[in-house]
């Protein structure tokens, strides 16, 4: 039966709206995503004026490829006039440190380069520090701490206790010593301390040629206590007191003017696309949970398993625990 006049052009009317409706929705999805992108490509560095960069040394220090070349692209961007290096780490492993310590050595071979001691740059994160070509410091800031440390636990005693005894073929005797499975010899003990021996001497070096002390003020300097920003300060370790304005304050002196942005960089999350995770953080920052990640990052959890992974030879301050 046919409709009549007045139902058709309902109809019509309706699919009209629907129209109108799925059309605007589309173009409202492709503008979110447009901005969504501009942001996250804004963040990632793409679209970028004159600015000083910042990034933080946080936490424990092992090798980061993705921090390596994040750096290394700061030096490269001729929109970076300077780096700020905002520090709050007791150290980590030697390798990681060496290889943070000569990404930041070739920035500052580029630009101004400045250190924020923000509360702690103890052992790795002090030769973090020692890396850029000023120093500031909080007074109450936990800094130095200059020494190299290997530690490994020794069960012997707990296995003889339990009836287990661990045998081993070596090629050489001292391969694979100490194990801490069987009684540590001198001469692997011996072979172990020459090791950290060589990278204790590494890390004298460094802080006598970065901060220009002399032999006694080394040797004061490098017993392995860690100092308070201000006795830092007079033993020449840091150069100023204060914080981030302290430390434009400086740039300034070197011609980087006040009036421009300051714009933290953040390396990709390892395993991650880098866009991605621009992306991702433009959209956290859009809803107001920007410290969101940074509190993850912080958290006792993570802390655990940053420290569980670490191994070999150590530039670290750890207070003792219970």
């Amino acid at each position: 039966m046919p409709l009549d006049t007045d139902a058709v052009l309902d109809r019509r009317q309706l699919r009209r709206k629907l129209t109108f409706w799925r059309v605007a929705a589309g173009l409202v999805a492709i503008a979110g995503l447009a901005a969504v992108g501009f942001f996250g490509a804004r963040s990632a560095g793409y679209f970028s004026a004159r600015h000083v960069a910042r990034i933080e040394v946080k936490g424990l220090i092992t090798q980061n490829d993705e921090m390596r070349r994040m750096i290394e692209a700061i030096g490269r961007d001729d929109n970076v006039r300077a780096l700020v290096v905002n520090i709050d780490s007791p150290g980590g492993t030697v390798a990681g440190s060496e290889a943070l310590y000569r990404a930041l050595r070739e920035v500052a071979a580029k630009k101004p380069t400045v250190a924020v001691v923000d509360g702690m740059a103890a052992s790795g994160g002090y030769i973090a520090a020692i890396a850029t070509d000023h120093i500031v410091s909080r007074e109450t800031s936990i800094t130095g701490s200059i020494g190299v440390i290997v530690q490994f636990p020794n069960v012997v005693q707990l296995l003889q206790n339990v009836g287990v005894k661990v045998e081993a073929v070596r090629s050489t005797p001292l391969k694979a010593t100490p194990s801490g499975l069987e009684p540590t010899s001198p001469e692997a003990l011996a072979a172990l301390r020459e090791i950290v021996t060589d990278s204790y001497q590494w890390f004298q070096r460094l802080v006598k040629e970065r901060r220009g002390l002399d032999d006694e003020q080394m040797r004061v300097a490098s017993d392995g206590r860690a100092f308070s920003g201000v006795r830092a300060r007079e033993m020449r370790l840091v150069d100023t007191i204060g914080g981030e304005p302290e430390a434009r304050g400086w740039l300034a002196d070197r011609g980087v003017s006040r009036d421009l942005a300051i714009r933290t960089y953040r390396p990709a999350r390892r395993g991650s696309l880098p866009f991605v995770n621009a992306v991702a953080a433009a959209v956290v920052d859009a809803v107001g949970l920007s410290d969101l990640g940074e509190r993850l990052r912080a958290s006792a959890i993570v802390a655990g398993i940053e420290r569980s992974a670490l191994d070999g030879l150590l530039v670290v301050w750890q207070p003792p625990t219970p």
